[in-house]
């Protein structure tokens, strides 16, 4: 493939500074493909940040303007892109070039694969992806309660506490969500000092939401909430450690999360979730009145 874009267009690489038009085109796109859209900056802002900007991640332009980019994680190994074009420019050839440009990338730096997400209505993506020769590894739900109507109060069980997070918990927050993640597809963990940096003391974090259920001196679960994401109140991560799980912790976890957000006048609650989640996590979602509304598919690419 040819060193230069297609076109019409040009290609520079993504800065912070970047994050608000990457959420424009995001954001241009789902509304294309579903109808409406709610994503903002805050839905970016984690991934963005801590993207690989020095050689990995670029901006395409037409006319100045940002039309398209494709953002890299480097987690280990692996190559993790997010790429997505404005509907105004698809069928130009830039999603098929920032592919390749991503590629040749992970390539370069020996990633033995490379993963990157679809919206699943993008049978257009789906098809490119399928033709470049990756497969579908995960299929992911955006699940939503709206809070308009009555909602369940939390049943704490015996000896179980709620408070909400304080600095001096940090090592054990770090702790439990990498417990209770680690069978989780794809899950990276963070040293604790990366995780502090790109966690705790991002600029948007906010630690109100962040809410420990204790037995004790022990932490046994921990809901690590954000606020303005989608639209509302959005659940970042949700774990219960393994001796604790079956009576009823993250159940409640997310009713006292709810229970904040509507507090604080939010619509609606979110979250994302592996739809072959090890741990049954989906069904829990729905039994607290939850709801599938997206659909993103993760596919894979083997390099080696």
């Amino acid at each position: 493939m040819s060193s230069s874009p297609p076109d019409g267009f040009s290609v520079r690489d993504a800065t912070l500074d970047d994050v608000g038009a990457a959420a424009a085109i995001v954001r241009a796109e789902e509304a294309a493909l579903r109808g409406e859209s709610d994503f903002g900056e805050a839905d970016i802002v984690d991934f963005w940040c801590a993207a690989n900007l020095d050689d990995a991640s670029w901006v395409a332009e037409r006319d100045g303007i940002p039309v398209g980019f494709a953002a890299c994680l480097d987690r280990g190994a692996e190559s993790l892109y997010w790429i997505t074009v404005h509907p105004d420019v698809r069928g130009r050839g830039l999603s098929s070039w920032l592919l390749t440009r991503g590629e040749e990338r992970a390539f370069a730096a020996r990633s033995p694969s490379v993963r990157l997400g679809a919206i699943a209505e993008n049978a257009a993506a789906q098809r490119l992806l399928a033709d470049r020769g990756y497969s579908k590894a995960r299929h992911y739900f955006t699940m939503r309660i709206d809070l308009d109507h009555e909602l369940a109060q939390p049943v704490w069980p015996a000896g179980i506490a709620v408070a909400t997070f304080r600095p001096e918990d940090a090592r054990a927050v770090h702790a439990v969500l990498n417990e209770s993640f680690a069978e989780e597809w794809g899950w990276h963990a963070l040293p604790f000092e990366e995780w502090r940096e790109q966690r705790l003391e991002a600029p948007h974090t906010d630690v109100s939401l962040w809410f420990l259920a204790w037995e004790g001196d022990e932490v046994a679960g921990v809901a690590r909430c954000e606020d303005k994401r989608d639209g509302g109140g959005w659940v970042g991560a949700i774990g219960v450690r393994k001796q604790w799980r079956g009576r009823g912790i993250g159940r409640a976890l997310l009713q006292h999360v709810f229970a904040e957000f509507r507090r604080r006048g939010d619509p609606h609650v979110g979250l994302g979730v592996d739809a072959d989640n090890p741990t049954g996590a989906t069904r829990l979602y729905e039994s607290v009145g939850m709801r599938v509304i997206k659909e993103d598919v993760i596919f894979e690419k083997d390099l080696t």
